[in-house]
């Protein structure tokens, strides 16, 4: 069993190599965002929940280096407002409700979904949109219903949720590294 998992985890993470310009350039957009002084927000259910709000704990904290906070919020966290919005509107508008109060023009929004169909990431991106957010997708199998939704997409091409997230959870590490070493090695240039 572990040789099987191993080898499922490299073939996926070997998957996603020709995708590195792709996930630069989201990184990239990123700290952008961060640089313009507007604040990245993050989504995603379950085990990518847990990731959204490992990235905005990166993003505010730190991920290797001393430095200033930027903001990031995970919309994943508060429960007061998820379960209000999920009882009062519906479970599909838990992210999308929060991107119209704390979201906008300028900021960016990360949905995460290893099924590519999560209903509510689907109107999270929607929302962004219209208030002209930069959105990001970490997606996993084929991309499903969110495959042309955003300005950025990253597909894991694999069917297990397990291996998804460990690339996801990777790709979010490289953009939190990408963004520390971009914005402090700018204020040190200045």
């Amino acid at each position: 069993m572990f040789e099987q998992a191993l080898n499922a985890h490299l073939k996926c993470f070997q998957s996603i190599s020709a995708m590195a310009g792709i996930i630069l350039d989201a990184g990239r957009k990123l700290a952008e965002t961060l640089e313009n002084g507007r604040r990245i927000l993050v989504c995603g259910n379950g085990g990518s929940a847990a990731d959204a709000q490992h990235f905005a704990a990166e993003i505010v904290g730190r991920f290797e280096k001393e430095r200033r906070a930027w903001p990031a919020v995970a919309l994943t966290t508060d429960t007061s407002i998820l379960t209000a919005i999920a009882n009062d509107y519906s479970y599909d508008d838990i992210f999308a409700r929060q991107i119209e109060g704390l979201g906008s023009s300028g900021d960016a929004l990360i949905g995460i979904s290893t099924s590519g169909n999560s209903k509510n990431i689907i109107k999270a991106v929607e929302k962004a949109k219209q208030i002209h957010m930069e959105t990001i997708l970490l997606l996993g199998k084929d991309g499903g219903m969110l495959m042309t939704t955003a300005d950025n997409i990253i597909v894991v091409p694999s069917i297990s949720t397990a291996r998804i997230q460990e690339v996801h959870a990777f790709i979010l590490h490289v953009w939190a590294e990408f963004i520390e070493e971009t914005l402090t090695s700018e204020i040190k240039h200045l």
